[in-house]
């Protein structure tokens, strides 16, 4: 059986990735460039590194409140291992509700960017009551992650079209809704990394790179707190069966 990759090589005590000396990248390059240089192939610019890190960083953590952190926090409680409790964290990614919304929102604009139509467009979907990924949150009204991310965008060269269409979907989806819709991180990290010519597929990466750490985090504080293993109380479980 063989394969055939263009990511790493190894061979005779060297390791090759994308063209570049591993240990070279080591001392001389970031954790960021070198993500950057493992998903698009080539080595990030000054400006494309700043960017990079940005989204990084605004992706990182959400508070124990999410879905996957929670996920991680009642599986650590169990005293199972590190590993287990992290990926019971990402196992509750990739839902358009959470995690998967990047590549959703992506996978949105990429299909309705040059639509003529975007007030009739959006009307449809509010009456098939389809849900806009990149758009709303549960808790902010305004999502000051997407407005910094937006901001470093304008900064570096990266607000193209499809950070222009995803402002636009913004402005006229609050002229309907009932509740603000702001642009969220989701929508905002999406348009911005189409905006630097990451492919649709790979999108959704970028959430389980950033929010892993946080999951890590989250279990080894949960582990460590000697509250023991979590459930719920039975007096917040309605029974509702015969």
């Amino acid at each position: 059986m063989q394969w055939k990759t263009a990511i790493t090589n190894v061979n005779n005590g060297q390791e090759i990735i994308r063209g570049q000396s591993h240990d070279k990248l080591a001392l001389e390059k970031s954790f960021t460039d070198v993500i950057f240089l493992i998903l698009k192939e080539v080595l990030p610019t000054e400006k494309e590194a700043k960017m990079m890190n940005t989204i990084l960083v605004e992706m990182i953590d959400h508070g124990p409140g999410t879905a996957s952190a929670l996920a991680s926090r009642i599986v650590a409680s169990t005293s199972t291992s590190l590993y287990s409790s992290v990926a019971a964290g990402l196992l509750g990614l990739g839902g358009i509700r959470h995690g998967g919304a990047l590549g959703s929102a992506a996978k949105f604009f990429v299909e309705n960017v040059n639509t003529n139509d975007l007030p009739g467009l959006l009307a449809e979907l509010k009456s098939k009551k389809i849900y806009i990924p990149g758009f709303g949150h549960r808790v902010l009204k305004v999502d000051n992650r997407a407005e910094t991310l937006l901001k470093v965008a304008k900064e570096n060269g990266f607000f193209g079209r499809y950070c222009e269409f995803a402002v636009v979907v913004k402005e006229e989806l609050n002229k309907v809704s009932s509740k603000p819709l702001p642009l969220n991180m989701d929508g905002a990290n999406a348009a911005i990394l189409l905006d630097m010519g990451f492919s649709q597929k790979i999108i959704d990466g970028f959430f389980i790179i950033a929010r892993t750490p946080g999951l890590v985090a989250h279990a080894v504080e949960e582990a460590e707190s000697g509250e023991g293993l979590r459930r719920l109380d039975e007096k917040d479980i309605e029974y509702i069966g015969k």
